[in-house]
C-alpha cells in the first residue's frame, strides 16, 4: 500500500537548519512529482516545495531562497533542506506525490519542526 514516512524534524533556533527526509513505498516513485507540505494546528495544510520527475522545483514564496528540495529515485526518498529557519516555519511537515496538489489520500505521521526565537 501507499506509505510515506517522514523524518528529520526537531527543535532548532531561528537561523538554524534542518534536513527532512521522506521515504515513499507502494508507488512508482520515479514516475511522480513529489511535494513537501506543512500544517500548523488549526490551519490548512500548505504546499511549501515540490520537485518534478525531471527535477524542476517550485517553492512557496514564504520559503524561496531558504529551502531546497531534492530527490533520490533509487532510494525512493525526497529531501527538504531548510536553512535560515524562522519561527513561522514551525509546523508538522508531510510529503506526498504531486507537483501542485497531493495525489494520494494517504499521509504519513509527519515530522515536527519547531523553530525557537
Amino acid at each position: 500500500q501507499v506509505q510515506f514516512v517522514e523524518s528529520g524534524g526537531g527543535l532548532v533556533q531561528a537561523g538554524g537548519s534542518l534536513r527532512l527526509l521522506c521515504v515513499a513505498s507502494g508507488i512508482n516513485f520515479g514516475g511522480y512529482a513529489m511535494g513537501w507540505y506543512r500544517q500548523v494546528r488549526g490551519k490548512q495544510r500548505e504546499l511549501v516545495a515540490s520537485i518534478s520527475v525531471g527535477g524542476t522545483t517550485n517553492f512557496a514564496d514564504s520559503v524561496k531562497g531558504r529551502f531546497t528540495i531534492s530527490r533520490d529515485n533509487a532510494k525512493k526518498t525526497v529531501y527538504l533542506q531548510m536553512n535560515t529557519l524562522k519561527p513561522e516555519d514551525t509546523a508538522v511537515y508531510y510529503c506526498n506525490a504531486g507537483m501542485r496538489a497531493p495525489i494520494f489520500p494517504q499521509w504519513g505521521q509527519g515530522t515536527q519542526v519547531t523553530v525557537s526565537s
